[in-house]
């Protein structure tokens, strides 16, 4: 069984005090800085970018998973990489027939790579590149918005994708991300994700130490 990690989503933390926020994550046991990188063009929300990545390096020792939700992300990997990334994950509907590419290129900074699929993108998409990742990102909701309800749908895509990857035997790992909570993290881990963002879960819980304990429990 691997190790379950808690990555809490910034998406979710007060940005006028993310400093605070971000150690306030690593002194309650967070594993991963989850970091929603979106542009308002791919997904209908604009975040941050490189500079907030490159800022949260210098004040948290948790790898920084940026997720980008953005178009042509091969334009933009080797500056995250730079910044501080130490994984970073696209999407399949922003790349399509480039992905492998993309990861490709991803690789060679040095930095983890991993492929996403939004909640009506078939497993089979990415089936082909799944032996190049370090980790699938299966998402729960739509992207563009934290606070969304969980698609139940998506613990076919995780059962899928861990019989995907048990195949490869490389190690490899599954991500969930959107509407997990403490009520429904038990099936999510249950259908093979060892990776658990958690954005409002966290943010809003009055002790989230307690909190990420549960959600690893």
């Amino acid at each position: 069984m691997k190790k379950i990690q808690v990555a809490p989503s910034i998406l979710s933390a007060d940005f006028s005090k993310m400093g605070e926020e971000v150690r306030s994550l690593q002194e309650s046991g967070a594993d991963v800085v989850h970091c929603d990188v979106m542009d308002g063009v791919f997904v209908n929300n604009i975040t941050f970018g490189i500079k907030m990545v490159e800022d949260l390096r210098k004040i948290t020792t948790l790898p920084l998973d940026c997720h980008l939700m953005i178009v042509h992300p091969e334009k933009y990997v080797e500056r995250f990489a730079k910044a501080g990334a130490d994984i970073i994950t696209v999407h399949w509907e922003a790349c399509q027939d480039n992905l492998k590419e993309v990861l490709e290129l991803i690789k060679s900074t040095g930095v983890k790579c991993g492929a996403v699929i939004n909640p009506d993108t078939p497993v089979e998409k990415i089936e082909e590149v799944i032996p190049l990742c370090d980790m699938v990102l299966v998402m729960s909701v739509f992207p563009g918005f934290g606070g969304q309800k969980f698609i139940p749908e998506a613990l076919d895509k995780l059962r899928e994708v861990k019989a995907i990857v048990e195949k490869t035997g490389k190690e490899i790992d599954i991500e969930i991300d959107g509407g997990v909570t403490a009520e429904n993290v038990g099936l999510v881990k249950e259908a093979g994700a060892n990776v658990i963002v958690a954005g409002s879960a966290v943010f809003k819980a009055p002790d989230r130490a307690a909190m990420i304990a549960k959600l690893k429990a």
